[in-house]
């Protein structure tokens, strides 16, 4: 995925991938190339840090025994990125039981995630949801 075209032309950076599924750690830099016309970080770019990877995390996790899409995707801007920015997305175990659960009759489950895209001081850039779909193969 780090040589993925969209990512590799955008600068989007992956620095950890658990083989686990629990974690994904993914950066960004604005450059001279990657700027927007006001000289920070695009806002699509921003949204496209978080795509596809908690769908990918949730593969590696579950296996071939489940059907995983990302379906919906929110964003709320808080403030312009500048510098390097991240965005660490978890799953944790209970989140994984809970998807189990909701699924093992076959049934569909949608679940939402949330992360905060944060610059290099800590502070929160913009606000992502992702909702990811799961059903159980038959």
């Amino acid at each position: 995925m780090q040589y993925w075209p969209p990512f590799l032309g955008a600068g989007v950076k992956i620095r950890d991938f658990a083989d686990d599924g629990s974690r994904v750690v993914v950066t960004h830099r604005p450059g001279r190339l990657t700027k927007n016309a006001v000289g920070t970080a695009f806002g699509g770019t921003i949204l496209s840090m978080t795509d596809p990877f908690y769908m990918l995390a949730s593969m590696a996790r579950l296996g071939r025994e489940y059907n995983v899409w990302d379906i919906k995707a929110e964003i709320d801007f808080v403030k312009p990125g500048r510098g390097t920015i991240t965005a660490d997305m978890r799953i944790d175990d209970a989140t994984y039981d809970l998807i189990r659960e909701r699924t093992a009759d076959g049934a569909k489950y949608l679940h939402w995630f949330e992360v905060d895209v944060t610059d290099e001081q800590g502070d929160t850039v913009a606000r992502v949801r992702r909702q990811v779909y799961y059903r159980r193969k038959r």
